[in-house]
């Protein structure tokens, strides 16, 4: 009898054993195959949120089948202490496993609002945005000028949501006077600031920031990334350049980075300013007239006068010869990258041709020609707005 009892009993725990393997291997493949969420969805993670809250939001969204496995495979993965604040971009399909790890990782939201403040040449942009979980794009709500406009109350109320994403994105080519401007008119941004970093210092990309952010703290940041670049530049510069250092380097940039817009355009800007700088030649470029002018403290908005292209200061490169004495803006890195690695060309002249781009030339007749030609474009146009003002 014991012995029929003890049989039954070992028989009892290996079906037990066997059950609870089959089960874990069952939970195990739910929380690593893909999820039925269907469409892709924007996941809010409160601050103080814990795993527990996380699972039935994502119950509620249809994009788990089980909360309990869920929080199972977070905490034996040790990850249930690592749940991030913020919103997330969920793909449809996820599987839990995946959507652990979108929670837990980087900690940075991937969805959800976005305000970007957009630092350009002639004026200040306030951008507020929503991700589109579904299109994957961002939709604008708003957008306006804070130094000109009213501020709209869809920004007020983005600024009060918890996981509101914030960016200053500088355009290529603004100065460092303009910058410091537009981050102390930041109202998310503390601790405004009088002294301006040396032109050409800061790099023109995209800086995330945070609300009560100090406005010195994003200047570090800026400084810190163009110098990182014209160390990268420098060291993959081709020989035989005529400036010596990477201060020289980088005034040549800033000459590149006004003269054109136009990314294929700005080797072979630069091979025509390194030509006339080996030739002798004075550089001759308007936008370095300009910054005499306006020492980079705002927009000239009119034309340049006789006068001022005889000018005599550090600047004018139509009085001075060689660089200017400093760059006249923040240079990006391709600016960066082709005055450190121009064209090959015989260019010495250029002159805009009307499509936004420009014409060029190795010698004077066809250079007046080309100036010809423009001063033809300017006349036709000049005339076409005057007809359309009437």
């Amino acid at each position: 009898m014991w012995r029929s009892l003890a049989s039954n009993a070992l028989t009892l725990a290996i079906v037990v054993l066997f059950l609870a393997g089959g089960t874990v291997l069952w939970a195990t493949q739910e929380y690593r195959n893909a999820g039925p969420l269907e469409a892709a969805i924007c996941l809010q993670v409160e601050s103080g949120s814990n795993m527990r809250e996380v699972s039935e939001d994502l119950v509620a969204e249809g994009a788990i089948s089980s909360p309990a496995i869920f929080r199972m495979g977070a905490d034996y993965s040790e990850k249930s202490q690592l749940l991030k604040a913020g919103s997330f971009l969920v793909p449809e399909g996820s599987s839990m496993e995946e959507i652990v790890d979108l929670v837990t990782e980087s900690g940075r939201s991937t969805c959800g609002t976005e305000v970007v403040y957009r630092v350009g040449v002639t004026r200040l942009l306030v951008e507020v945005r929503e991700l589109n979980p579904e299109t994957r794009a961002y939709e604008e709500l708003a957008r306006f000028n804070p130094v000109e406009e009213a501020v709209p109350e869809t920004y007020e109320a983005v600024k009060a949501r918890s996981d509101t994403q914030y960016r200053v994105v500088l355009a290529e080519g603004v100065t460092s006077w303009q910058i410091v401007q537009s981050l102390n008119a930041l109202d998310v941004l503390d601790g405004a600031v009088e002294d301006i970093p040396a032109e050409g210092s800061l790099a023109p990309d995209s800086y995330d920031i945070a609300p009560g952010g100090q406005v010195a703290e994003v200047l570090a940041r800026m400084s810190s990334a163009q110098a990182r670049i014209m160390s990268e530049e420098w060291a993959a510069r081709e020989e035989g350049l005529p400036y010596e250092t990477p201060a020289e380097a980088l005034i040549m940039a800033s000459i590149v980075e006004k003269e054109t817009s136009l990314p294929e355009e700005r080797p072979v800007v630069a091979s025509v300013f390194v030509n006339r700088l080996n030739r002798g030649m004075r550089l001759q470029t308007d936008p370095t007239v300009i910054y005499g002018v306006t020492e980079g403290r705002g927009v000239l908005g009119r034309g340049i006068r006789q006068s001022e292209l005889r000018a005599e200061n550090p600047w004018n490169t139509y009085v001075i010869d060689g660089l200017p004495i400093t760059p006249i803006a923040n240079p990006g890195r391709a600016a960066i990258e082709a005055a450190l690695n121009p064209d090959e060309t015989d260019f010495i002249f250029f002159v805009a041709d009307g499509t936004g781009g420009h014409a060029f030339a190795t010698n004077l007749d066809d250079h007046n020609r080309n100036v010809a030609v423009w001063r033809q474009i300017e006349a036709e146009r000049e005339a076409a707005e005057a007809a359309a003002g009437e």
